[in-house]
């Protein structure tokens, strides 16, 4: 059987908050190859672990990130949303897959020279639509990129020559042998997201998908498990 890459989604979420240095560890301890984490930057530009665009779903607090500064978010959180940072460093050798919920492009430039500057571009790669990506490629030719894609009309040539991912990323009910198979044609690799249910991760693993994203890594790692037994 061919390798299939798990990935925990924001880290191990069911069972420790998402986005956090404890639920990436969760994932790595419950045999994620990847981590997916959420990056965007403080008002002060540091870029730090969140997916929403304001504290108030996961810490309580009204506020947008893009209005405080590191220091204010500290304080709010008690410390509990680390810097990206922080996140390479806690992950040892894993790799990290960087979603960049409104990116732009001094953002990215800031996120991308993080990872440089933490010498992890190596374990990095980086995922979302395809104006982030561009900004990823502009600020890195180097770097390793999945196309989030959420249509299945494909994407351009020209787009696909300006971002030359590796990997198309998809939502996991798009995903058929078809699709994976013209992916493949085309010389990249499919990932899909986020299946939380053995169904699910079965049918992806039988047409074709070279990565899941999920919510329950030890599911999907099971499900593996069982099928290369």
């Amino acid at each position: 059987m061919r390798s299939v890459t798990v990935v925990g989604h924001r880290g191990d979420p069911y069972r420790v908050r998402e986005n956090t240095l404890p639920s990436i560890a969760s994932a790595i301890e419950r045999g994620a190859d990847a981590v997916e984490i959420d990056v965007r930057v403080t008002r002060d530009d540091v870029p730090v672990l969140l997916h929403d665009d304001t504290l108030k779903r996961l810490w309580g607090h009204d506020r947008p990130l893009a209005d405080l500064t590191h220091a204010q978010l500290r304080e709010l959180t008690g410390g509990g949303v680390p810097t990206l940072r922080e996140a390479l460093l806690a992950a040892g050798d894993h790799r990290l897959m960087l979603d960049l919920p409104g990116g732009n492009e001094e953002s990215v430039r800031r996120i991308v020279g993080t990872v440089r500057e933490c010498g992890a571009a190596g374990r990095v790669y980086y995922c979302a639509g395809a104006v982030a990506m561009l900004q990823v490629r502009a600020a890195d030719p180097a770097a390793e990129i999945a196309i989030t894609w959420t249509t299945l009309a494909p994407p351009r040539p020209v787009l696909l020559d300006a971002v030359r991912p590796k990997w198309l990323n998809y939502r996991f009910g798009l995903v058929s042998r078809a699709l994976s198979e013209q992916v493949h044609r085309d010389g990249l690799l499919l990932s899909a997201w986020t299946a939380d249910t053995s169904r699910t991760m079965r049918k992806l693993i039988l047409n074709g998908a070279d990565s899941i994203t999920t919510n329950r890594v030890d599911a999907l790692s099971a499900v593996l498990r069982k099928a290369q037994a």
